[in-house]
């Protein structure tokens, strides 16, 4: 920043294990957004090693930094982020036209699979305005799954929600991580975040917090 030089994230040292459940916490300015950038390989290192899976991530052109996200890593966002002319399904269907392993063919029976894996078969065929906010985030979490990843990234998933509909969308993320996916979140919302197995909470750059803690049971 101009003659500034400002470290996001500064000696930041953490292991996340197959099948854990992690918030990530702090206020504005801490670190968490860039931590999670780095994690879905939006974003490089200046320093260090991100390994994903055991590969060295941090090095990758462009285009295999790509494959990584398409095949590895599902996102979830806060604001939804689905196109409002495309039904449900074809929300869903939109990461497998970039992922060239998935056959046209295969679309719109993995695209069904996951909308049933989040409760929403029966609304397949409306648009995201015909939709409640926590069905939106339903079909958000669909898109994420249906390339199968084994890491999902959840950005503020519930901070458009009521309190109802963050239970359930909590619900479905418990029940996710029990498959054996890798949930990670990020929450300003201690109640949220005591629903997961584990807390990091980061300030000024740097992981100040690293604890592990019995999870709230999700129950809408």
């Amino acid at each position: 920043m101009g003659p500034h030089r400002v470290r996001a994230l500064d000696g930041v040292s953490a292991e996340i294990g197959r099948g854990e459940f992690v918030a990530v916490m702090g206020p504005s300015g801490s670190g968490k957004s860039t931590f999670m950038n780095l994690l879905g390989c939006l974003d490089r290192p200046d320093g260090g090693r991100y390994r994903l899976d055991g590969e060295e991530v941090g090095d990758l052109d462009a285009d295999a930094l790509a494959a990584v996200r398409s095949r590895r890593i599902g996102f979830v966002f806060q604001s939804f982020n689905l196109l409002p002319r495309l039904t449900a399904r074809a929300n869903v269907e939109l990461p497998m036209v970039y992922n060239r392993a998935v056959l046209r063919a295969e679309r719109a029976s993995r695209a069904e699979a996951a909308l049933i894996a989040v409760g929403l078969e029966e609304r397949a065929h409306h648009r995201p305005s015909q939709l409640s906010g926590g069905q939106q985030q339903r079909v958000a979490i669909a898109r994420a799954l249906v390339n199968r990843p084994p890491l999902l990234l959840a950005d503020e998933p519930t901070g458009a929600l009521d309190s109802r509909t963050t239970l359930e969308i909590m619900a479905l993320f418990q029940r996710l991580n029990r498959t054996g996916i890798t949930v990670v979140l990020v929450t300003h919302e201690p109640e949220v975040a005591a629903f997961a197995g584990r807390v990091l909470l980061f300030r000024d750059g740097h992981l100040n917090e690293d604890r592990r803690q019995v999870p709230q049971e999700a129950s809408p």
